[in-house]
């Protein structure tokens, strides 16, 4: 891989994500966010699916900046409630994105329901020069009755993984970036990177 493009752009103003994915990713990447590069406003994310909105967020960028990007777009998929809040994750309780009020929804809409199967779903959109991908992670597992842990962003303290007894949030990161969604969509991605 030639030097100079160890440094890439990362289309989100969510520091988090930022931060897991530089992670995962290592010091060999270096990751700017669209704060970096003095993009502020915000990208419309109006695609009815997970793949179209990284895509839409990656061209934006690419077309108004110049830069190549990568993007990311997360939604969490809940059996019993037929696969919501999926591309509406993030504004499930309405376009302020609060966690805590998502939070809330999701588990007064999960009352009651015996099956509480669930799956994060990331998918990753890269468009370096003439080459495009899209690469995705999943990670099964079931929605806690209530809020557990402090650590980690979004649904984090309401995700129990397979395998495992904890949320997301009780987890930690070094687990988290190890078993999650972005982690594996983020694997496939520096796999992609280092084969380009």
């Amino acid at each position: 891989m030639r030097h100079e493009s160890t440094t890439l752009v990362f289309a989100t103003q969510n520091a988090h994500k930022a931060r897991e994915i530089a992670q995962i990713l290592g010091p060999k990447y270096r990751i700017l966010t669209l704060c970096d590069i003095g993009c502020r406003e915000e990208i419309p994310e109006t695609a009815e699916t997970l793949e179209g909105n990284a895509l839409l967020k990656a061209r934006y960028v690419k077309e108004r900046y110049g830069y190549d990007c990568f993007a990311e777009d997360t939604g969490l998929e809940v059996e019993a409630l037929n696969g919501a809040p999926g591309v509406r994750t993030a504004r499930y309780a309405g376009d302020t994105k609060d966690p805590e009020a998502n939070m809330a929804l999701l588990l007064t809409n999960m009352a009651g329901k015996e099956n509480r199967r669930a799956r994060f779903r990331t998918v990753i959109a890269c468009i370096f020069g003439e080459r495009q991908a899209i690469l995705e992670g999943v990670c099964y597992g079931i929605i806690a009755p209530a809020k557990r842990g402090t650590g980690g962003f979004g649904y984090d303290p309401i995700f129990i993984p397979e395998g495992y007894s904890q949320t997301f949030a009780e987890l930690g990161e070094e687990i988290k970036n190890r078993i999650s969604h972005r982690a594996q969509a983020t694997e496939r991605f520096r796999r992609w990177l280092e084969n380009t």
